[in-house]
């Protein structure tokens, strides 16, 4: 025999419950004791049960101890992290054990197999290293006095009811637990025992632990069993729930296999399903596609006669097969090909904007004469509110198509132009297969709104997914993601729209005809109020034609007090207050002005004006120069002001007002070439040596860039340093360079309109854009004096007649 097995022969456990002639516990197991870590939760007296113990100094400890006593103290650690284990990791109390038996484990741990006796407390730690070791006091379980026997006795079996309701409905409690669970007869060892079997927290295992009254151990073990009861019966309702669902799916398949077979006895159509794949494969039939379309249909098809239709699969796969079987083909709108009707729409729909009205009739021609033409893309560029969204519906109506418009404003993500692929949850074809879904044709016009405005992310880059869209070389091969077919947009007429061309990517600019809509000057603006914006806000306020009444005197006073922005947005909010304080005052049953609306009626609705006609200086000092801008909102005045300040040490020049770094260039270039202009005046060059020039161009809380202020930047300096006051109503614009010549310029016909906004009548252009001159219409040249100019020279003739 084993000295181990030996050893367990020799080992007898007293019971508590003999007479007191009998060793007690206390004596068997010694006043010192090795300390044994133990993580997780603790260990009960009354418990034998295995316990592993990792290599290292415990295991160390185990062998020691049983050449001695066999007895070590099971403590629970505060942290189960800690590796470094010292006194201060472990709670006070613990449960004192015998061990009945060891098994070495391949790893170099230990198995053994303890009987906890009896709960302890640390008195001191003795030694720490290399085994821990402490002495220890031996805790008895408090009972309640005779007069609280019958408390006791109640809360004991309260919780054995509850453990038998326990041990029902939990499969995981063994025979040998329900007959532990009868033959313990103790109240705390009943309370040890529950303990030990429920599922709870560490710190809830210790309170218990470390509670000696029995009375209270057994309320706090009660209402650990009243929480594990609440959960099992939370349990017990999800797995119910979860049953009924599986049994009514079954239930659901069974009874559908079953008519299945029923129709088919009594001869009775096919299934729903059957009739449906029958529906698909009549259509594919009549399909005009190309074979690689047509065998991804097949394909497609037999999948789906394969697949239950409870499986995820088949949803997808009938999803992507119900929007093929969706797209337009092979159908088309008929073009209307009457040139005159077309030229009549457009105008009916919008005032002014020719060049536009132009293409779309030379596109009406080609097909006129050339039905197979393929689609035409083109970029309409202009400022806000001049009409870019609402040609596109017109240009529809003209050619009889379909429209869909699709805003691009800050899209940034690809898969929104060419779809998701298959393979993720949720995936869905790009906004381009959508839209031509939507219109069941074809060849609609197809509008891109606000390209100059998409972005970029993690993503992808929805402009270069557009690349293919917008290339007639490409498109008639079209691939969306999702689709993986090829799909022809050849017939589509691409239509995109943008407020400057700044932030569109060159190759996508490339595969687009670029027609510019400049701002309206007063006079259009005028007509388009009359004709469209009055009417449009009349009806939409219910009034009558009479109930508002405005002049042209007063659109002019609309136009030039509230409204000078490039487009006719704001006129039309302006036209819709009118409108709206009209209907207020006919409501109230008030008696509305009969004639047209005066200046004084026009501010008590509008309020005070929002412009003065102080947007151009007066130029009336040296230093001040009227120049012309262009930005994405339309022409603009740009004042540029210059003063000299006397300097000892910092001559030289200071530019103000946001200018970006191609206009600060500009200024420089300006400021050397007057400089070296003048250098022969030694008045002058004195006036360089000793001032600082500041330059600035109001306001200064908007950016500007550009080369096109050279010469207005020059004219300023100029008329500074000579203290000369230029001549009165003169704006200009033009590139500077180093040597005095006057480079072309773009935006010209906006900068006009602006100049004519202003009610400047001079302006100052470089010669190189007389050709540009030439395309402007008319009515905007009307009233207008152009000096064409090749050198700064010439500008400052101009500007500065000889006395």
């Amino acid at each position: 025999m084993s000295k181990d097995n030996k050893n367990n022969e020799e080992i007898t456990i007293p019971s508590e419950s003999l007479e007191n002639d009998l060793v007690s516990i206390d004596h068997i197991l010694p006043k010192q004791i090795h300390i044994i870590p133990i993580r997780y939760r603790p260990i009960f007296p009354g418990i034998i049960t295995p316990l592993i113990i990792s290599k290292g100094r415990f295991s160390d400890a185990i062998d020691q101890v049983l050449d001695n006593s066999r007895s070590i103290g099971l403590v629970l650690l505060r942290d189960d992290e800690v590796d470094d284990i010292k006194p201060q990791n472990i709670f006070q109390i613990g449960t004192g054990a015998k061990i009945l038996k060891k098994i070495k484990l391949p790893d170099g741990g230990i198995n053994v197999l303890i009987n906890s006796l009896k709960r302890f407390r640390i008195v001191k730690v003795i030694q720490e290293k290399p085994y821990l070791i402490a002495e220890v006091e031996y805790l008895d379980d408090k009972l309640p006095p005779k007069s609280r026997r019958n408390e006791l006795k109640a809360f004991t079996r309260s919780v054995l009811s509850q453990l038998k309701q326990l041990s029902e409905n939990n499969p995981l409690f063994t025979e040998e637990m329900k007959l532990t669970m009868v033959n313990v007869d103790e109240p705390g060892k009943i309370g040890d025992f529950v303990s030990s079997i429920l599922n709870l927290e560490k710190e809830e295992y210790q309170t218990i632990l470390e509670t000696l009254d029995v009375v209270e151990r057994l309320r706090l073990v009660l209402h650990m069993l009243q929480k594990e009861l609440e959960v099992i019966e939370i349990q017990k309702k999800i797995q119910n729930q979860i049953n009924d669902k599986i049994d009514k799916q079954q239930r659901e398949y069974f009874l559908r296999e079953q008519l299945k077979v029923i129709k088919q006895e009594l001869g009775l159509d096919a299934d729903e399903r059957s009739r449906e794949i029958s529906e698909m494969e009549a259509i594919i039939s009549e399909l005009d596609v190309e074979e690689e379309v047509l065998e991804k249909l097949t394909e497609e098809i037999e999948k789906l006669k394969n697949m239950e239709p409870n499986s995820s699969e088949y949803t997808v796969t009938r999803n992507y097969l119900d929007i093929l079987l969706a797209l337009p083909w092979n159908e088309k709108s008929e073009d209307n090909l009457d040139l005159d009707r077309s030229e009549k729409i457009l105008n009916k729909d919008h005032f002014g904007l020719d060049d536009v009205k132009e293409r779309i009739l030379e596109f009406l021609a080609v097909r006129k004469l050339k039905p197979d033409a393929s689609g035409s893309i083109v970029c309409l560029v202009g400022p806000p509110g001049v009409g870019k969204t609402s040609l596109g519906k017109s240009i529809a109506r003209a050619l009889n198509r379909k429209f869909f418009r699709m805003s691009l404003g800050g899209m940034r993500d690809e898969a929104e132009i060419k779809g998701h692929r298959r393979t993720y949850v949720g995936a869905m074809p790009g906004k381009i297969m959508q839209g031509i879904k939507i219109c069941k044709t074809k060849n609609p016009v197809f509008m891109l709104d606000e390209i100059d405005k998409l972005g970029q992310s993690y993503q992808g880059d929805p402009a270069s997914a557009l690349l293919e869209v917008l290339d007639p070389e490409q498109n008639s091969t079209f691939r969306d993601h999702y689709l993986d077919v090829p799909f022809d947009l050849s017939d589509v007429f691409f239509l995109t729209t943008a407020n400057s061309l700044d932030t569109i990517p060159r190759v996508l600019l490339d595969r687009m005809e670029v027609i510019r809509l400049s701002g309206y000057i007063s006079e259009e603006k005028y007509e388009i109020a009359k004709r469209y914006l009055l009417p449009k806000q009349l009806e939409k306020h219910g009034l009558l034609k009479n109930d508002v009444k405005i002049d042209k005197n007063g659109y002019m006073f609309l136009i030039q007090s509230y409204a000078r922005e490039a487009g006719v947005r704001n006129l039309e909010r302006v036209v819709e207050k009118i409108c709206r304080k009209t209907a207020s005052i006919k409501a109230r049953k008030n008696k509305l002005p009969g004639d047209n609306l005066s200046y004084e009626q026009i501010r008590e609705y509008l309020g005070s004006e929002r412009f003065v006609d102080d947007e151009k200086f007066e130029i009336d000092r040296p230093g001040l120069i009227n120049g012309l801008a262009w930005t994405s909102m339309g022409g603009a005045i740009l004042v540029v002001e210059a003063i000299s300040i006397k300097q000892t040490k910092n001559a030289g020049l200071k530019l103000t007002g946001q200018l970006g770094d191609v206009m600060s260039e500009s200024a420089n270039i300006a400021y050397s070439f007057i400089r070296q202009y003048l250098s022969e005046d030694e008045e002058m060059a004195k006036l360089f040596d000793s001032c600082l020039i500041h330059l600035h161009v109001p306001a200064g809380a908007t950016p500007k860039d550009g080369p096109s202020a050279g010469i207005t930047m020059a004219s300023a300096i100029y008329s500074l340093v000579t203290k000369r006051i230029a001549k009165k109503s003169f704006a200009m614009t033009g590139e500077l360079t180093l040597s005095g010549k006057v480079f072309p310029i773009g935006g010209l016909k906006e900068k006009l309109i602006a100049a004519k906004r202003a009610k400047i009548k001079n302006i100052i252009y470089p010669s190189l854009n007389e050709k540009n001159l030439e395309e402007v219409p008319d009515n905007v040249k009307k009233g207008l004096k152009f000096y064409p100019v090749s050198e700064i020279s010439e500008v400052l003739e101009i500007l500065f007649p000889k006395k």
